[in-house]
């Protein structure tokens, strides 16, 4: 989010004279730093004014409001396509002009063509006057090809840009409104759906701006044609012309059918990618819960069937592709043989001038105009798409952030209070409730999971609109929401959060929040770069900066969803005493909590339950009415009578007066963690080789079949050049024959010879077009055939890699990037590359061809041709040299654009609570600017070099006419023609046949980096060979024998030599401060990297078996909580192995049968994006039900009573001991009254085992880390937890002390020796 510090270098475009505009000479000197060395970010220009993001963001939404406005007043529905056309269309209908002359140059040219082959059929060596006219327009002919190729490109640079600039102005607006989305709209869409609309559907602005003015041009110029054709060939032209018209609707048939297609492909893929996000996101549970088959097999679903729409627009693609390659042959045919049926007589002046007439007009009937009509179509539904977006609901701001006028208190008021998430639901989410909060209160809010304690925060923030009541809020608010929320950046900014730093007030802060040692440990301290969504902060570290952020600014009412519950306990005390009672002491504060022991510092406590307020009041007073809150609390001992608050606010300042000056002390012991890096994209560099070609093709088909479709493209070609071969051929033998008659005037009164054999003529001449025809499409449907095939099965290999390999991989490399490769690159894949290449092969064959038919004709041509060729080659090489790093710099400057999108998107109610929408909207605009600068280097570059190659044409062109011309005496009619006309089609085809070569091999780029996903380390099989016996584990033995453990191969140690065992049935605690070790031990238990040294689970070693059988044997409540869209029943059983009482009875034995009941399709109801639609605390219940369906013997609870009231927690705690009395446990704790009655607890430091014994044992040693984390939890909870360790101590029977060494020397020989 930082500004960049470095000064872009201005845009030379800007600058640039006016030749050097027209010649794109201004570039230069960026191609010859691009060929010495990789282009970077600084080497781009900055974006030309205009270009801006914010700039032309604001001038479409300032015409989207008014027509909003005006819309409502006249009741009919806005119409977004009006506001581009208002917007754009001056500059953009002065392009027309452009096209126009070109389209009239290219008209010309046949007839100049024309004139040239008259003089070669009436050739006279001695008229010296025909000559120099024939000079003359050779000159011509070489003018009009440079003219062309000078406007062509300068036209296609300026439309572009116009798209480009409609697509910028687009996502300004949709990120715009993105930032104000209201809650109902929220549940309405997608990050996904969004993501798509600002990845694929404002893409469609680039190309429809191309083809538009061909929708006037392309009707004008067909009529021209008409009239010059009618004059060259009478009526026999209406023919060809009517089977211009009827391939017309036919491509615009395609067209259509292929944009239905596209569609329903759109749909699907949007599924893949929705699914591939919660695969990605929800990698490590997958992998702990050994899910991966039914993800692989949902993912395989929905990608079967899109890839069978795919193929279905590809082969419309080949058909229409094909049915174009031979549209002009069947027009020539059907034009000719009318001719010649009529009676008339073929000459080349004729043939070549319809030939070259036809292919004029064709490209633009043909090609341009159903595109332009194709590209509307597309535009529209995306258009339709991003208005209907754009029409969703936005959050209401109410006034009620004003700045305090002068020295008023900060309150917020709240009287019988109404709200609903959701209409549909009968039941209000709060209801009734009143509170009143005045300057330095501190309001705690407490209450089961599902009570609507965050709903309350969010209607505050006035996010969750009220239905009744009133609600006063008088200052400005702060929030730190319940799912910690970091974006992309330094730690610093994620602090300032767009404040000024000032040094003391920033210290102040780092040290409240226990951030100061992190800080110290980081590589680069509060500069250290967050990865994607925290990647690289632990949960409690998240929370904390989570907390800094809220507390740094300066607002009048803090708003926080309970902060303490991520942390462990002695952090926690220290948040709540430094910063929430300390820095905040002055400020009204909403604390929603689960921890009951901080309530005593609390002025006033409110309970909620359903959405009722339950109770309200001080401490005392709930205690002495005795609500529903010894339930929710332990009665906790009576140590002092209730104090009046007076004193008790002195005692608490003074209590947080000691315990600061303790906690500086302290400060250096509070415990770091380590911090993972985000690994730098990797940019392939330098040419791609050919082996990628043929691994790509292979993936696709056979050698055989490959050969086989070699093959039929070179007969297409073949048959495609003999067909215009022989109407010279027969032009020629006319002329002949012609002269030939006239010279032998009438000897014997009879004129034998004068007719040539028409049939035959036209039977070959039809034989090749037939060949022509089915050649073409036999070659185009197999082509795509092959590459969709090898689309295919790269994604297979490439999503079976990703869910094959350890999860540290997705530690280092953040969402968006692996999501990047199943989106864009195999989008890539399936819709753009099978086209490209396709296009690339009939246009490079083409070009062959042209060469080919030139030289043998006129063999001298070959010798400008050659230097030509080399300096062709070097012009290539040096061309994409610059271009492809500029391809990659535009992708890598465009995932910033998404990134900073779905960031924004999780952390909507932090950025609105924060006043920061308007920051936000800025930096996006700067990524949109970035990547603006990257694309218009793209596009500029690839004109300068088309400009180039369209150069060396006209100069091939212009050798061609005169070379004619110097060879006069040797060569007929018929052959000039045909080198003419192709060399003329040389124009165009050229440079797109070599930017087309390049596009592929920008593609290649993508399959490229697709290989190199499919390629990823693997971890260890699902299944070995090895299987364990079928009832194993059945006893629940679990003996570590000196691990070690580490991340990565190269990552620090994280556990180091660690030998311990957790017997059958027995409950183990296992605490340690925060880094210490806790979830690597569980991560090293799963074999998420793999372990060095033994890991047994009743006797039979981990390391031998099959992931899937170690990981399902096992059971584990994860800390965060993930629930996957799709039904309820899908979460709890994946794989259908359950029968629906089970799943019942899971859900009654975690009290969520009812809340699922009342779900409207009970277990088969769908949930929302990442379940979002339950609370957290449901969420964790859920996963415990998970757990208790699959009866495992060993169960691993990591902290899952983080995000959950005591209700909850108790819930949970008790049935973990009714459920799975049988089992071994292992607990992560944070709290430590969770596991104070364990049989043992495991203390773990900095990956070392501290202690390992009974809770009460360990209590007796005063300088043991347990005792101090007990002591740290406050007098009355240290008292209470001491009283339960030795309430648990003495219920469990203790045989006599050396009996009991015995006994567990037994076991440990036990291990031993099944292990060996």
């Amino acid at each position: 989010m930082e500004k960049d510090s470095k000064d872009t270098k201005k845009n030379p475009a800007a600058t640039a004279n006016f030749l050097s505009k027209i010649f794109f000479w201004w570039l230069n000197p960026l191609f010859r730093v691009g060929y010495k060395r990789r282009l970077e970010e600084d080497d781009m220009y900055e974006v030309l004014v205009e270009d801006g993001s914010e700039r032309l963001g604001h001038d479409l939404q300032r015409y989207w409001d008014l027509d909003l406005q005006k819309a409502t007043k006249e009741m009919h529905a806005p119409s977004l396509s009006k506001c581009i056309i208002q917007n754009f269309w001056k500059p953009y209908a002065v392009l027309g002009f452009f096209t126009l002359v070109e389209e009239v140059i290219k008209v010309i040219q046949p007839l100049i063509l024309g004139k040239m082959i008259k003089y070669f059929e009436s050739y006279d060596p001695e008229n010296l006057t025909a000559l120099y006219e024939t000079l003359g327009y050779a000159a011509a002919m070489s003018l009009c090809t440079i003219g062309l190729a000078v406007l062509h490109h300068l036209y296609f640079y300026h439309v572009q840009r116009t798209g480009m600039k409609i697509r910028v102005a687009m996502c300004h607006m949709i990120y715009n409104k993105a930032l104000r989305l209201s809650s109902s709209a929220m549940g309405k869409t997608t990050t996904g759906q969004i993501v798509n609309l600002l990845s694929n559907d404002v893409n469609k602005f680039d190309d429809v701006t191309i083809f538009l003015h061909f929708l006037w041009v392309g009707p004008l110029q067909a009529v021209a044609v008409v009239g010059l054709l009618w004059v060259e060939i009478g009526p026999s032209c209406l023919a060809g012309m009517i089977v211009l018209l009827i391939l017309m609707p036919m491509q615009t048939m395609f067209g259509r059918l292929f944009s239905k297609f596209r569609s329903k492909t759109a749909a699907l893929t949007d599924d893949r990618i929705r699914i591939m996000n919660e695969v990605v996101s929800g990698m490590r549970i997958i992998k702990m819960y050994a899910w991966e088959k039914p993800f692989a097999a949902l993912v395989s679903e929905v990608r079967r069937k899109e890839i069978s729409k795919v193929m279905k627009s590809s082969y419309l693609r080949g058909l229409n592709m094909a049915s174009f390659f031979c549209a002009s042959k069947i027009i020539l045919f059907v034009t000719f043989t009318t001719y010649v049926l009529l009676g008339n007589t073929l000459t080349a002046s004729s043939v070549f001038v319809t030939v070259s007439l036809y292919t004029a007009v064709r490209l633009t009937v043909t090609l341009f105009f159903p595109n332009a009509i194709e590209k509307l179509y597309e535009a529209r539904v995306s258009i339709r798409r991003i208005q209907e977006f754009l029409m969703l609901d936005e959050i209401v701001k109410s006034k009620a952030e004003l700045q305090l006028e002068g020295k008023k208190d900060a309150t917020v008021k709240i009287q019988d209070l109404v709200c609903y998430w959701d209409k549909s639901l009968d039941s209000p989410s709060l209801q009734n409730i009143s509170l009143t909060l005045n300057s330095n209160q501190l309001l705690a809010v407490i209450g089961p999971v599902g009570a609507g304690k965050s709903s309350l925060l969010s209607t505050i923030l006035g996010e969750l609109p009220a239905e009744k009541g009133v609600l006063q809020v008088k200052g400005r608010l702060t929030y730190a929401a319940q799912q910690p929320w970091v974006f992309p950046g330094t730690i610093r900014s994620n602090i300032l959060f767009g404040k000024e730093l000032n040094p003391q007030k920033y210290e102040r802060v780092l040290r409240a929040c226990a951030l100061k040692r992190d800080m110290e440990l980081l590589p680069d301290g509060d500069l250290t770069l967050i990865g994607d969504r925290g990647a690289t902060l632990s949960g409690g570290q998240k929370a904390r900066v989570n907390l800094a952020r809220a507390v740094y600014q300066d607002a009048d009412i803090y708003l926080l969803d309970d902060p303490l519950s991520a942390v462990d306990a002695e952090v926690g005390r220290h948040l709540f005493e430094q910063c929430i009672c300390g820095l905040l002491k002055n400020k009204p504060r909403i604390l929603v909590t689960h921890q009951l022991q901080y309530l005593k510092a609390a002025d006033q406590i409110m309970v909620l339950k359903e959405g009722h307020m339950v109770a309200k009041g001080k401490y005392a007073e709930l205690q002495r009415s005795g609500v529903d809150f010894t339930s929710l609390l332990k009665e906790e001992e009576e140590l002092q009578p209730p104090q009046d608050s007076l004193a008790r606010t002195r005692t608490l300042s003074q209590n947080s007066q000691t315990s600061s000056v303790h906690s500086v002390k302290d400060g250096d012991q509070l415990p770091a963690e380590t911090v993972q890096a985000v690994a730098e994209e990797s940019r392939a560099q330098g040419n791609i080789g050919v082996a990628i070609y043929v691994r790509y093709l292979k993936a696709g088909a056979n050698v055989v079949v490959l050969l086989l479709v070699i093959l039929m493209n070179l007969l297409a070609q073949l048959s495609y050049i003999l067909q215009d071969w022989w109407l010279a051929h027969w032009a020629d033998e006319q002329e002949r024959l012609t002269s030939a008659v006239n010279s032998t005037v009438i000897q014997n009164g009879l004129n034998v010879t004068a007719e040539l054999d028409t049939n035959f003529y036209l039977s070959v001449y039809g034989g090749l077009t037939v060949a022509t025809i089915i050649f073409g499409f036999i070659r185009n449907i197999s082509l795509f055939h092959v590459l969709v095939k090898a689309a295919q099965s790269l994604h297979d290999r490439m999503f079976h890699a990703i869910i094959g390999t350890p999860v540290h991989f997705f530690d280092i490399n953040p969402i968006g990037r692996v999501l990047n490769r199943f989106s864009k690159d195999i989008g890539q894949l399936d819709s753009n590359m099978p086209w490209i290449f396709v296009d690339f092969i009939q246009v490079f064959l083409q070009i062959i061809g042209v060469v080919c038919v030139s030289v043998s004709v006129i063999p001298w041509i070959l010798i400008p041709v050659l230097p030509l060729l080399l300096v062709f080659i070097y012009v290539r090489r040096y061309f994409l040299q610059t271009s492809r790093n500029i391809k990659r710099l535009e992708s890598t400057t465009r995932s910033p654009v998404f990134s900073h999108l779905s960031s924004s998107l999780q952390g909507l109610w932090t950025i609105r609570a924060f006043g920061a929408e308007e920051r936000f909207q800025k930096a996006f605009d700067d990524h949109q600017d970035l990547h603006s600068a990257a694309w218009f280097l793209y596009l500029t570059t690839s004109r300068w070099f088309a400009l180039r190659l369209d150069g060396m044409c006209s100069i091939f062109v212009t050798v061609t006419t005169f070379g004619s011309l110097l060879l006069r005496d040797q060569l007929d009619a018929g052959s000039v023609g045909l080198a003419l006309t192709y060399s003329v089609t040389l124009m165009g085809m050229f440079q797109w046949g070599v930017r087309q070569s390049a596009e592929v091999e920008n593609m290649m780029t993508s399959v490229e980096r697709v290989m190199e996903y499919t390629e990823l380390e693997s971890e260890a099989p699902w299944e070995t060979q090895k299987r364990p016996p079928p009832d194993w584990p059945n006893k629940g033995l679990v003996t570590f024998d000196r691990v070690n453990f580490s991340y990565s191969s190269d990552g620090p140690l994280v556990l180091k030599n660690m030998t311990a065992m957790f017997r059958p049935k027995e409950k183990v605690g296992i605490v340690g401060r925060t880094g210490a070790g806790k979830s690597s031990l569980v991560s090293a238990l799963f074999r998420l990297a793999e372990p060095q040294g033994k890991i047994y689970i009743d006797g039979v070693l981990t390391s031998e078996i099959g992931l899937h059988d170690l990981r399902q044997k096992m059971s584990i409540i994860p800390q965060d909580p993930v629930l996957f869209t799709g039904s309820m029943r899908k979460n709890l059983d994946p794989f259908s192995q359950h029968s629906d009482e089970d799943l019942w009875n899971a859900l009654e034995g975690v009290q969520l049968k009812s809340v699922v009941e009342e779900l409207p399709g009970k277990l088969e109801t769908v949930l929302a994006e990442s379940g979002s639609n339950f609370s957290v605390g449901q969420r964790q219940l859920v996963c415990l039900a998970r757990a208790v369906l699959r009866k495992n013997r060993i169960l691993v609870v990591d902290e899952a009573t983080a995000n959950v009231d005591p209700r909850t927690d108790e819930l949970i705690q008790k049935t973990i001991r009714d459920k799975f009395s049988e089992c071994t446990v292992l607990t992560i704790a944070h709290r430590l009254n969770t596991i104070v009655d364990s049989d043992r607890i495991l203390v773990l430091d900095a990956g070392r085992i501290h202690a390992y014994d009974e809770p009460y044992t360990l209590l007796q040693d005063p300088d043991g880390i347990f005792y101090k984390m007990v002591q740290q939890t406050g007098k009355q909870e240290a008292a209470a937890l001491m009283e339960a360790a030795k309430q648990a101590y003495d219920s469990r029977s203790h045989p006599k002390v050396p009996n009991g060494h015995a006994e567990t020397a037994g076991g440990n020989l036990v291990i031993f020796e099944t292990a060996l």
